[in-house]
């Protein structure tokens, strides 16, 4: 809880800063807050997990770690934002405190024992997003795509709580134990309510993770949102919203997966095609990257369609390593359209001549995204089909290896693009300290969580 409250306070404080114009201290102190929060985690590593405050919250190895993760790419994410904001607006306090209100949701869901606090994080994480993906307020683009986000945000809600409703009303409860114990109480006598409550909280988890055919949103806002903050959506909170998701079945579904495994088998074959060979079909890198997140949300559903003892490993392993080159991709892709102007394809031809460090550290972000051996995309990628070849699903294991092919196909276009095409532009693309240092960590922890996985599968 040390963290949470420490993110809230940071969040007012950052608030302050940007009152008395304070603006060079706003990135320092947000980076410092974070570490602060950090270290609030690590400490409570070693004690005894219980859940506190009415079973409304539980910091088990569980939460810890992806709440670690949540608050490191932040961090990384922030380091980027140096002079980002300034193009905006003058007043960037608030696009800090955002963010990091964000992060405070994101917490509250990969912490949460309850229901109430499920969508009160979901809602903190959520609210402070629909502001940040605006904060272009004379682009239409952005304004249209913080209103999309919005009414879809709010439709998603909507079902959520109306399946909350719906359990509590055949539990009497919102307690995740509780709900748990109805289910081994009463297993043939399950009230038709709590099914109906697990199919809906089921589409407004679907909306939250961004898969098919709940994505429609997904592609618009995250080529509407300013690039940073498409970074800190779709690593942060995605990984929290997935954290989430799987508490759920982990924790109180397992027993009805009968019910709910063919419903979420669809939704996964549906997700990781529409993903790939949409992504597939763009010119543009960011809109490859939106699409490409909505088949990597289908990978990461495998560990929920294959609940085990691996699967909470796999999906932390899966996240970290999508996390990391995500924000390689989509930090080069701010340097390359700042100096380029566009975001096509086209924009990345000569990179390995013009800038080998910076073609480098996209080459391994995109072997990584592909899955290729020797990096974390790798190990991620094993786990997640382990998972599902050990509950024998034989049909979806040969469909995800097709469209892990589609994948590297599109990956390694940008490769091709680096090395093997000439540019008109002959000049280099400026690499800032913070991105060089960014870029460097999150290439040493790809290839290290490549090699020596267990420094990350045996943390949960």
């Amino acid at each position: 809880m040390g963290a949470i409250i420490t993110l809230s306070l940071l969040g007012i404080l950052i608030l302050y800063l940007g009152l008395f114009k304070a603006k060079n201290a706003l990135l320092p102190v947000s980076i410092l807050g974070l570490l602060g929060a950090l270290a609030f985690e690590l400490y409570y590593w070693n004690i005894e997990a219980v859940t506190l405050y009415k079973g409304m919250v539980l910091f088990d190895h569980f939460a810890l770690s992806f709440s670690i993760v949540c608050i490191s790419l932040t961090i990384l994410i922030l380091f980027l934002s140096k002079e980002y904001f300034n193009s905006f607006s003058d007043n960037i306090a608030e696009y800090y405190t955002l963010i990091i209100f964000s992060l405070t949701g994101a917490l509250l869901v990969s912490s949460y024992h309850n229901f109430a606090m499920l969508f009160i994080g979901l809602e903190i994480m959520s609210v402070a997003l629909y502001i940040l993906v605006g904060i272009r307020r004379k682009d239409k683009a952005s304004n249209e795509a913080s209103l999309k986000y919005f009414l879809m945000g709010a439709f998603s809600t909507g079902f959520l709580l109306f399946g909350i409703t719906l359990m509590y009303g055949a539990t009497g409860t919102f307690d995740l134990t509780a709900l748990k114990e109805y289910i081994v109480a009463n297993p043939t006598g399950i009230s038709p309510l709590f099914y109906g409550g697990i199919l809906l909280m089921l589409v407004g988890l679907c909306f939250k993770v961004g898969v098919a055919p709940f994505h429609f949103w997904t592609p618009d806002v995250y080529d509407g949102a300013p690039i940073l903050i498409t970074s800190f959506m779709s690593t942060v909170v995605k990984i929290a919203s997935f954290a989430g998701f799987l508490r759920l079945f982990s924790t109180v579904l397992v027993p009805l997966n009968e019910f709910w495994t063919p419903i979420l088998l669809t939704i996964v074959i549906i997700t990781l095609f529409v993903g790939n060979i949409s992504a597939l079909m763009q010119t543009s890198f960011k809109r490859m990257m939106a699409y490409s997140s909505i088949s990597h949300a289908g990978y990461m559903l495998f560990a929920i369609l294959s609940i085990g003892a691996t699967s909470a490993s796999g999906i932390l392993t899966y996240a970290v390593a999508y996390g990391l080159s995500s924000i390689i991709a989509f930090g080069a892709l701010i340097l390359v359209k700042r100096h380029i102007g566009s975001d096509q394809f086209e924009s990345f031809n000569g990179l390995g001549k013009k800038n080998p460090g910076l073609a480098f550290a996209i080459t391994i972000a995109m072997l990584s995204l592909a899955g290729i051996p020797l990096t974390a995309g790798f190990i991620g990628k094993f786990m997640m089909f382990s998972n599902v070849m050990n509950d024998y699903h034989t049909v979806l294991l040969i469909l995800a290896a097709i469209n892990a092919a589609i994948g590297i196909f599109y990956y390694f276009r940008i490769i091709v693009h680096m090395y093997f095409m000439k540019s008109e532009e002959e000049s280099q693309v400026q690499l800032p300290v913070n991105f060089q240092f960014v870029f460097g960590l999150a290439v040493i922890l790809t290839i290290v969580i490549g090699i020596y996985p267990d420094l990350i599968i045996r943390l949960i």
